[in-house]
């Protein structure tokens, strides 16, 4: 049994855990004619919201106060969706970022604004699984609330997804994935010939080129002075490594980022890897 530590509206209190920690509560109506220092029995709890920090809870309860609750219990079923689908742990920011944006979605589409995603080519090839729950999306948004947003949106679902597997912010989001399209485009022109975008190690190399921009980003690229494996992986794999260095003048051209040895000699192994398929 929980005890209101603040009211936010008739759907949605704060209260405290077992360990001391402050956690958002949504139920139908688990809040009305309720006060401070009141019980809600487990049973009317319909989700427990935990935040990483009391800054990104505020920014929670906030929102949980501004936007209805129907709103609310679909961004949640379609965040749990994602989650269970992806079998990973998504950041919990985005119970903000994605109830927000669909929130504004919604608004949008009522007022005839909706947006053109420019990226949505790039994200339905290089975020296929995270684009496909973006679609399921938006049929349960369709069911739940009878809204019917565009494929647009499905895109946009998508990034937030990607962004909430990656831990970054969606401005680097952003920028990773039009860096991901460079670099292929650079290795297409490379290579002169087509990859085949079915193969596991396709999918490996796009999975790896998340990250490899997540790192550039946020200046948290690895490296580590191993002389003997740089020598090895250079001397046997001289043509891909070439390509490597490319990728890295263009990060540094376009991003003013420099990209290490270390992250060069994983670009060269995942190169050889795709053109094995």
């Amino acid at each position: 049994m929980y005890k209101i530590a603040k009211l936010i509206n008739n759907n949605i209190v704060c209260s405290i855990d077992v360990e001391g920690n402050e956690v958002i509560l949504r139920g139908l109506g688990i809040g009305f004619n309720k006060k401070v220092n009141d019980s809600i029995e487990d049973e009317k709890v319909e989700k427990i919201y935990k935040m990483a920090n009391k800054d990104a809870s505020n920014k929670l309860q906030e929102l949980l106060a501004e936007i209805p609750i129907e709103y609310v219990t679909v961004c949640t079923e379609i965040i749990e969706y994602a989650t269970k689908t992806l079998n990973k742990k998504l950041n919990d920011n985005i119970y903000i970022t994605l109830t927000d944006h669909i929130s504004f979605a919604i608004t949008r589409k009522d007022n005839k604004l909706e947006y053109r995603n420019v990226l949505l080519t790039e994200i339905k090839t290089f975020y296929e699984e995270e684009y496909q729950i973006g679609v399921q999306a938006l049929e349960i948004i369709k069911d739940k609330l009878g809204v019917e947003l565009s494929y647009d949106e499905a895109g946009f679902i998508a990034l937030h997804i990607v962004n909430a597997e990656l831990d970054t912010n969606m401005g680097n989001m952003v920028k990773i994935t039009e860096l991901i399209q460079k670099v292929m485009e650079l290795i297409y022109n490379y290579y002169g010939k087509e990859i085949d975008e079915d193969s596991l190690n396709y999918k490996r190399f796009i999975t790896h080129l998340k990250f490899f921009g997540q790192r550039i980003f946020t200046d948290k690229a690895t490296e580590e002075d191993d002389e003997e494996f740089r020598s090895l992986v250079k001397n046997r794999y001289p043509i891909e490594y070439q390509c490597a260095e490319n990728i890295g003048r263009l990060v540094l051209e376009q991003y003013s980022k420099k990209v290490t040895e270390e992250e060069l000699m994983f670009l060269t192994i995942h190169l050889k890897r795709l053109q094995m398929s």
